[in-house]
């Protein structure tokens, strides 16, 4: 096995170190920790994170890339080949890569959607619906529907166990809604198992034109849609931060060029830019096709730049409200006590103007996942999002154009992209409606 790294795998993975040593030194701080804490005392915050969690644990199996050697033919060639990058997420679904239909089919069904011209063995030619052929004939949905719900609440029964005995020996007595947050899971864990366990039997979401799993290409769609909102996001953010506080405290030339910058970029279509961008890059990939090795490698460069471009054309709206923040916390008496004693300034952005701002950068940052995440499928839908090739919401969506217009109509595809999002983006707009009611210092209550 040679382990491959594509940019937005090692994107992604530091994002989860950096995240995991933040949290590690928040936790030292007896003041952060007890706002984090009343920030989870909410049910619905709860059930949000785990939602959240969950949909980032598919985006981590998905940014675990490698490939497998391949046996060789010749007995005296002793150096390994290798095959197509595949990650975690693809070995646990290789069942539904390989097994392709012909073409549609509706969720659970045992025949194709549409009917096909055949044959027979008298020479007579009829219209039927042909079987499907990686579907099991005769099976018994209603005993393996039970099975699988047996099979997931045993997994949450063991994973509960095992937390609540952690914190038992911990000693732990919060007053977070544990029930909540166990419920939450149960819920996920067992219709994953049911999902997953089904799609062995059937393709409990149907297939597309060519015979591909639906289930199989929204939980591959996940990693992109988190990705697009989680690193466009962290691309911007020190852009925005640096350049509003710098226009808010400094003012002067500073502020008149910061704005006069903001001011311009705003004042261009937002999709203009994107597009030039895309399309540039594009050009720019078609003309250099050695750079890439597979069609994997190709798609996630483009996913890089797209992420890129998303983060540079985006900052302009957090700057502003950093900027008018900033502004109005510099004329706060305490400021002006720490710039008459000869305080630097760079000390008071450090311990005085961020700590007041953070309420505001962690709801932009929440708020802006949720628009990028809509922002993607907008984007594909009109042809300048990510690859075609590559497994997204946004191009599962522009496929379906057609297929509504069929006759009998194909719905499931786009169903299931928006479902899938839905859950997302609600989740991610109300963890974020949450931290506003704690972290924002004006609300007393």
């Amino acid at each position: 096995m040679k382990i491959v790294l594509l940019w937005t795998d090692v994107m992604v993975w530091l994002l989860v170190v950096s995240l995991l040593l933040w949290a590690w030194t928040v936790s030292s701080s007896p003041q952060v920790r007890k706002l984090w804490h009343t920030v989870f005392k909410s049910s619905i915050a709860m059930a949000s994170a785990i939602i959240l969690l969950f949909y980032l644990l598919f985006a981590l199996l998905d940014s675990v890339h490698f490939r497998l050697a391949t046996p060789s033919n010749e007995s005296q060639n002793k150096t390994l080949q290798y095959g197509g990058i595949t990650s975690l997420l693809d070995v646990m679904f290789s069942h539904n890569m390989k097994n392709t239909e012909r073409t549609y089919s509706a969720p659970f069904a045992t025949h194709e959607y549409t009917k096909s011209i055949v044959i027979d063995e008298q020479g007579v030619t009829k219209q039927e619906y042909l079987p499907l052929e990686y579907v099991g004939k005769g099976d018994d949905i209603t005993s393996k529907s039970i099975f699988a719900g047996f099979v997931g609440l045993a997994i949450v029964g063991v994973l509960i166990f095992m937390h609540i005995l952690w914190r038992g020996r911990g000693g732990l007595k919060s007053e977070l809604p544990w029930r909540t947050a166990y419920i939450t899971l149960g819920v996920l864990i067992v219709t994953f198992t049911w999902l997953y366990l089904l799609s062995y039997h059937y393709h409990v979401l149907g297939t597309d034109k060519v015979g591909g799993d639906v289930l199989y290409q929204s939980l591959k769609s996940i990693r992109t849609g988190v990705l697009i909102g989680i690193l466009t996001t962290l691309i911007m953010l020190p852009v925005a931060v640096i350049l509003g506080v710098s226009a808010g405290l400094f003012g002067g030339w500073v502020d008149d060029g910061i704005q006069y910058l903001y001011t311009t970029l705003s004042s261009i279509p937002g999709v203009l830019l994107i597009a030039a961008g895309v399309l540039s890059m594009q050009v720019m990939m078609d003309n250099n096709p050695t750079w890439f090795e597979t069609t994997l490698e190709r798609s996630d460069l483009r996913l890089l730049f797209l992420i890129i471009i998303l983060g540079v054309t985006s900052w302009t709206g957090l700057c502003r409200l950093l900027r008018a923040e900033t502004l109005k916390i510099s004329q706060i008496e305490f400021v002006t006590a720490a710039k008459a004693f000869g305080v630097g300034k760079m000390t008071i952005i450090r311990r005085h103007i961020i700590p007041n701002l953070m309420h505001i950068i962690l709801i932009s940052v929440v708020l802006d996942f949720s628009g990028l995440v809509l922002a993607e499928a907008v984007l594909s839908y009109v042809g300048v999002g990510v690859d075609p090739t590559m497994h997204s919401w946004g191009n599962m969506i522009n496929q379906a154009r057609l297929e509504m217009a069929r006759e009998p109509m194909v719905w499931w595809s786009l169903f299931s992209a928006f479902v899938f999002m839905f859950i997302l983006v609600l989740a991610a707009n109300l963890f974020s409606d949450r931290i506003q009611r704690v972290l924002d210092p004006r609300n007393k209550s």
